[in-house]
């Protein structure tokens, strides 16, 4: 019998991408979905669904039989009114599923956790699995909340369980359902509602080889150790400039004074969302983008072979899908 593998997050990007190579390497799979969730990514795929949440108290026997857990489920806001779910989901919920996962036998578990956790370092300057910024310094809840997260991580393999813990940075690619805050950069580009840019840069990936990523710190990975799954260090300023060489749009010309946007949203989330409006611009999103989010994956590349598609595969398949599904009128 093939190994039988245990996925949260399974309807989102990433998890999308996982299980489809999952089961194209042979796998059997279950994945646990929320009542409710929409299953777009998961339709026609040889799945085992089953219901449930990070923090239910018999999460264990839903993982009955499982051989191994890929725990990729996250909530992700970077609105500061979340804050309290952003912890109950990512930080409780990650304590939760690995006991559940040391009661329920699982051999190994492959935590996928966040750049988000390890912070930036000086403007510009790659940092890897090594650098740690301060908790105190990680912008916004979400970072906070991944950081703590990798603490339970951390903390069951200090009791005897096999947990390697991913690290991606911004993957692109096909099932970008929601979409993510780089898809929507995308999306925005190519319905030409994206005047300027922001001063800031990002780490990309093509989502296919963060998947693979996943499966290889399966087979190699250490446990108790972070892998950065990552590959090309892009200004946005450039990566729009990719995707203008790849569309033939043009490429917004001017930059964005950082003022604005964060004056814009500092309206939106301390005058007008307490009157019930719903904020456009979170404020810790634009805080965020005025860091250089740069990262170095040797490690990867090194000791798992994480492989390195070029960010124009990556593009090419990620306008395409949205196009195919028509996210652009």
């Amino acid at each position: 019998m093939s190994v039988l593998a245990f996925v949260t997050g399974g309807t989102g990007f990433v998890g999308a991408n996982l299980i489809r190579l999952l089961l194209q390497e042979g796998y059997r799979v279950r994945a646990m979905v929320r009542s409710g969730s929409a299953l777009h990514n998961l339709q026609g795929l040889d799945v085992a669904l089953v219901q449930g949440n990070l923090n239910d108290s018999d999460l264990d026997g839903k993982m009955a039989g499982c051989q191994v857990l890929f725990h990729v489920a996250a909530h992700y806001s970077l609105w500061q009114a979340d804050r309290e779910m952003l912890y109950h989901h990512n930080v409780l919920g990650t304590r939760n599923v690995l006991a559940a996962a040391q009661r329920a036998g699982i051999a190994r578990t492959i935590y996928t956790s966040s750049v988000a956790a390890i912070g930036v370092g000086a403007a510009g300057v790659p940092v890897d699995e090594a650098y740690q910024s301060p908790v105190d310094k990680l912008v916004g809840h979400y970072k906070k909340s991944k950081f703590l997260a990798e603490q339970e991580a951390r903390q069951a393999v200090a009791t005897g369980q096999e947990v390697v813990i991913v690290n991606p940075t911004t993957p692109i690619g096909p099932w970008d359902i929601k979409p993510t805050p780089t898809g929507d950069i995308i999306l925005r580009f190519l319905r030409r509602q994206m005047p300027g840019y922001l001063h800031t840069g990002l780490n990309f990936i093509d989502v296919r080889d963060v998947a693979k990523g996943h499966l290889l710190a399966l087979e190699k990975g250490r446990s108790g150790e972070r892998y950065i799954l990552g590959h090309q260090n892009l200004s946005l300023k450039a990566f729009l400039e990719a995707l203008a060489d790849l569309t033939g749009y043009p490429a917004p010309r001017y930059a964005i004074p950082p003022w604005l946007p964060l004056a814009a949203a500092w309206v939106d989330e301390r005058l007008l969302a307490p009157l019930g409006k719903p904020p456009a611009v979170p404020l810790d999103g634009v805080r965020m983008a005025g860091q250089f989010m740069y990262y170095d994956a040797s490690k990867a590349i090194d000791e798992l072979g994480l492989p390195q598609t070029p960010l124009e595969t990556a593009l090419k398949d990620a306008v395409a899908w949205f196009v195919e599904r028509g996210y652009v009128d």
